[in-house]
């Protein structure tokens, strides 16, 4: 019997796939617990709206972060710290201060997204890599004065 697959099942399958199992295991288990549907030209209808809906989706996710990347380029982070001897900076430059610099200029930006495994600890000019969509992310100069 051939399914298509409406959720992701380890070894077995991935969402919108069809694959051809044995009669028992897709009534019984596949059907049966929701992972798929049998292979009908309704369901083969949905599954293409479906995967059509979503790449349309996707692409407008991308010209988003495209546009987001333009304005990103043009930020300048700036902070103010306080400095020993040599000019040795007290403390660093977190991300969760990065995300709140951010916020106040008006980015909606995740934790999760800043792309920096170091806190800044130096004076001057710094480069941060924000992730804003898979092969898409932007660099902000994050500069770090007395």
């Amino acid at each position: 019997m051939e399914v298509i697959f409406i959720k992701d099942l380890k070894n077995q399958g991935k969402k919108g796939q069809i694959k051809t199992v044995k009669d028992g295991y897709a009534e019984n288990y596949l059907i049966k617990n929701g992972y798929a549907v049998k292979k009908t030209k309704e369901n083969l209808s949905k599954l293409n709206h479906e995967m059509a809906r979503k790449e349309k989706e996707d692409e407008e996710n991308k010209q988003k972060a495209l546009k987001l990347k333009e304005k990103l380029a043009k930020v300048t982070l700036e902070f103010k710290v306080k400095t020993g001897e040599g000019d040795k900076v007290f403390g660093s430059i977190s991300v969760k201060q990065i995300k709140d610099e951010l916020q106040k200029q008006g980015f909606d930006i995740e934790k999760n997204k800043i792309d920096y495994k170091n806190s800044i600890q130096s004076l001057g000019f710094h480069n941060v890599t924000i992730n804003l969509y898979p092969e898409i992310s932007a660099e902000v100069k994050v500069h770090v004065i007395k």
